[in-house]
């Protein structure tokens, strides 16, 4: 399916103004005009990418973390995922982030694709990757390091049972459901 437009070049800001910088991402305001003239004020938030993992065990279970989203106030079973550190490939995050986040090393990853969760106001890119082959460190391995707002825990689920759980709203977060997804589409 083809969905190239007259409308599918990329529309140059003429103008951007850096309203915020943190260590996770920058917001600004860039002046763009529309094809048809209409010239409008978009607010941006510019972020590294992420990565997000699919850690399947050898009995074919998904890992997922259970974390504090302060944002909306509560705890949230969620894919594990993490940004990209300045210079970082999404392979190399990806492998990291699996390591400080589920405290396993991946033996495989496999890309799977790159999703945009909110394009509407980010430029936020999640490449998905497949993990297996999971082992537990062993003492040649970097130590795993949780960053410091991280409170994390880690459990095995059956992929029928998160696929409940998103169709009863146990599972709120857009980028685990998508990963089911994209597991379901491979198999």
């Amino acid at each position: 399916m083809a969905l190239v437009t007259r409308m599918s070049e990329p529309i140059l800001p003429t103008e951007v103004r850096k309203v915020f910088e943190g260590r996770a991402f920058t917001i600004s305001i860039e002046r763009i005009t529309l094809p048809r003239g209409h010239k409008l004020d978009v607010e941006v938030v510019r972020h590294r990418g992420s990565v997000v993992l699919l850690p399947l065990t050898a009995d074919d279970r998904l890992v997922l973390v259970r974390q504090y989203r302060h944002a909306i106030g509560r705890w949230v079973w969620e894919l594990p995922a993490g940004s990209l550190e300045p210079g970082e490939t999404p392979e190399a995050a990806a492998a990291r982030e699996c390591h400080e986040e589920i405290g396993l090393i991946p033996g495989r990853l496999d890309r799977l694709t790159g999703l945009y969760p909110t394009p509407g106001y980010c430029d936020e890119e999640m490449v998905f990757f497949r993990a297996t082959g999971l082992r537990i460190p062993g003492p040649l391995d970097a130590p795993a390091l949780q960053d410091e707002d991280e409170d994390i825990e880690s459990r095995a689920f059956a992929i029928d049972e998160l696929r409940r759980s998103v169709a009863t709203g146990e599972i709120v977060d857009m980028k685990t459901v998508a990963g089911l997804t994209l597991l379901a589409s491979d198999d």
